[in-house]
């Protein structure tokens, strides 16, 4: 068995790899929302800059994916909102078998993300346009949850992972990401 662990190890530069993608992504995004921001409150207030009435919109798109992609990886992170305050008092397979239950819960969520979102993006998104941007599909303001449900599916796996190697492999203090 712990062969097998040893193995699905070797797959973690891609675990970490997909997470520096997605927080580069991330990191990208937010320095567009600064820059359409900033160009956004100075064309109010300096009258040789043109107001575009397009910046708004993309700003709350480019910040609807950042707020998804970001929760995607706090998952990898284990930086989510977690109850914890009885794990103290609680043995420490039941804490595992729990963490592995919300995991799972998750899980089923990121393919509920995908799916659907994607069948939004391709449905209702896809019917109409953004409002000053009149050739952009409005699909783009769906995109983000089944991107996000794809992220948060990639994490949960690599932690559920996570979880049964430390229930087969005890003699490892290591944390696996």
């Amino acid at each position: 068995m712990e062969s097998f662990f040893r193995t699905v190890d070797k797959a973690k530069p891609i675990y970490d790899a997909v997470y520096k993608f997605v927080l580069v992504l991330c990191k990208i995004l937010l320095i567009g929302d600064i820059v359409l921001v900033s160009f956004a409150v100075l064309a109010r207030y300096l009258d040789f800059i043109p107001h575009q009435a397009w910046v708004e919109e993309v700003v709350l798109t480019l910040m609807s994916y950042m707020a998804v992609l970001s929760a995607s990886l706090a998952i990898r992170s284990k930086a989510h909102i977690r109850m914890t305050a009885f794990d103290r008092y609680l043995p420490e397979s039941v804490i595992i078998f729990l963490d592995i239950l919300a995991d799972v819960f998750v899980l089923i969520l990121a393919v509920i993300m995908m799916v659907v979102g994607w069948q939004y993006a391709s449905t209702v998104g896809s019917k109409g346009t953004f409002i000053s941007i009149t050739w952009l599909s409005r699909a783009w303001y769906y995109y983000p949850i089944p991107i996000a449900g794809v992220a948060m599916f990639i994490f949960e796996l690599e932690s559920i992972y996570g979880h049964f190697r430390k229930i087969f492999i005890k003699d490892e203090k290591k944390e696996v990401r």
